[in-house]
């Protein structure tokens, strides 16, 4: 009788132990940007894929200010992936404390480079700016506070010989909100830090003319960080731009910590490849996506289950 009261207590409860490991699900907090910038929808699409790929899983997106906060509520362990400019991972890994850090965020770990962001530099065109020269003086927005929009604004700026003291008015403001603003003439100038095609912009530029300020090589070549390269946005990416823009690229990254698992990691980076065309769907600059570059020069370390993936692709050997 007692062996038999026993195996009843044995089965019953492993019975329990398998219930409560089929309930115990994995938290994927997907941490982006304003919901009318790039990283928002990737973010949609990523959480798409995740909940294909991982069924145990509970995916989520969260609107954010962005590089900065997403890197500091990674460290913190809230949230689990996160979309990042590389000058900010950067600064985050180094701690450095005007860019948002006040100590190195260790736990931080990368799972893939991404697309590259381009300054997009826009005025009013009846505003009579039509080149850096023209916009001291003017109303502009920065991007909100220690984004990494703000951050570039800074740097851009200050190779420029220009700082905040030289406008009339400074605004802290998501991409969005300076829209609005732009289109309401109370700004002159605003500077968004996005991968091609940006929604904000293209609604911008079909309610009223634009003007796009290049960012001449003399001025890349000033800023102290190797992060900032010359780049091109192409005549016709935006309504009313009709020849190439000169202007700066900065890579952008897909970033975890370290407390997220390596099988987790693994499958993350894998299906995200795995379903690039998904990605693309959801926002077009996702077609610069490559994976020959996913892993060159990460400004933090890779994360194992990543690394793993890259090995098996023989992308790292």
């Amino acid at each position: 009788m007692k062996n038999k009261l026993r195996r009843t207590l044995a089965i019953g409860t492993t019975l329990l132990c398998v219930s409560f490991s089929a309930q115990a699900a994995e938290f994927i907090n997907i941490l982006t940007g304003g919901t009318s910038g790039v990283y928002y929808p990737l973010g949609v699409s990523l959480s798409q894929i995740y909940g294909k790929v991982l069924p145990g899983s509970k995916t989520s997106v969260q609107a954010t200010k962005a590089s900065a906060e997403n890197l500091n509520l990674l460290q913190a362990g809230r949230g689990e992936v996160a979309f990042t400019l590389g000058d900010s991972l950067s600064d985050a890994w180094k701690g450095k404390e005007e860019a948002g850090f006040k100590a190195p965020l260790n736990k931080l770990r990368t799972l893939s480079a991404l697309y590259p962001n381009y300054i997009h530099f826009v005025a009013a065109a009846d505003s009579g700016i039509k080149s850096l020269a023209d916009i001291k003086g003017k109303r502009i927005s920065v991007g909100a506070p220690k984004s990494g929009t703000e951050l570039n604004v800074r740097a851009i700026l200050k190779a420029a010989g220009l700082s905040y003291t030289d406008f009339s008015r400074v605004e802290y403001l998501s991409y969005a909100e300076s829209v609005e603003l732009m289109k309401n003439r109370q700004l002159d100038v605003t500077l968004l830090s996005s991968g091609l095609g940006v929604a904000a912009l293209r609604d911008l530029a079909t309610s009223q003319k634009i003007v796009f300020l290049p960012i001449p090589a003399d001025i890349v070549a000033k800023i102290d960080d190797p992060a900032f390269q010359a780049g091109t946005i192409p005549a016709k990416t935006y309504e009313g731009q009709d020849t190439d823009v000169a202007t700066i690229a900065i890579q952008n990254y897909l970033v975890t910590h370290s407390g997220v698992s390596n099988d987790t990691a693994y499958a993350m980076t894998k299906s995200m490849y795995d379903n690039l065309d998904q990605m693309i769907a959801a926002h077009a600059a996702a077609k610069a996506i490559k994976k020959e570059n996913a892993a060159k020069h990460p400004p933090a370390p890779l994360h194992p289950g990543a690394e793993k993936y890259y090995r098996e692709v023989g992308l790292l050997k």
